[in-house]
């Protein structure tokens, strides 16, 4: 019975180590653009991560695991904002007492390195017009047209019907390409569309 016992737990960290830790950089990403925190970002993928331990036996071992540590992230941010939207706003004495102690007023513009990579893909315009969207149209840009996944792995990961996906992302991109117009006229972009 020992013996067994010791196998399953094996299986579950082989799992754990092969098919859930690689997609710890993909799963940051995308914490950090729905928290816009450092630390905020790290608890939610700790979350994740502990979450999916607790719950590997009912994950389909060879599977999707990135659109299911996804779904996972998904209801833990959504659990964490609830909880938050009810409690009070909280100031950090310290952060405060620090920030104005600090002789290098230059610490409020520090960007984590994995904000610059993002940005440096994209440009500040495009990261601000996409984290400018309300979160419904925004997690289905990142999920899409960040991550990659399919707009079925979208609406099984977001719990939604597949035209909801394809309808949230119809209307993401037209919110963005508006967002983006005043940008792309400054750099000399027109639209020719409809102009006889």
């Amino acid at each position: 019975m020992k013996q067994n016992q010791l196998d399953i737990e094996l299986q579950k960290t082989r799992v754990f180590e092969e098919e859930f830790l690689p997609q710890i950089d993909a799963l940051y990403n995308f914490a950090f653009h729905l928290t816009y925190n450092e630390a905020d970002a790290n608890d939610l993928v700790q979350d994740t991560y502990m979450k999916a331990f607790r719950f590997i036996e009912k994950y389909d071992r060879g599977t999707n695991a990135k659109a299911w540590l996804f779904k996972i992230l998904k209801n833990a941010f959504i659990n964490q904002y609830r909880k938050k939207s009810k409690q009070p706003t909280k100031v950090d004495y310290e952060e405060i007492v620090s920030y104005h102690d600090e002789e290098d007023t230059n610490y409020s513009s520090y960007l984590d390195l994995r904000e610059e990579i993002f940005q440096g893909m994209m440009g500040d315009e495009v990261t601000n017009a996409i984290n400018s969207l309300p979160v419904d149209f925004k997690t289905v840009i990142l999920l899409c047209d960040i991550e990659g996944f399919t707009y079925e792995e979208i609406a099984k990961i977001i719990d939604i019907p597949i035209g909801t996906v394809r309808s949230r992302l119809h209307r993401a991109r037209n919110m963005l390409k508006e967002n983006l117009k005043v940008y792309a006229k400054s750099m000399g972009y027109e639209d020719k569309r409809n102009k006889t």
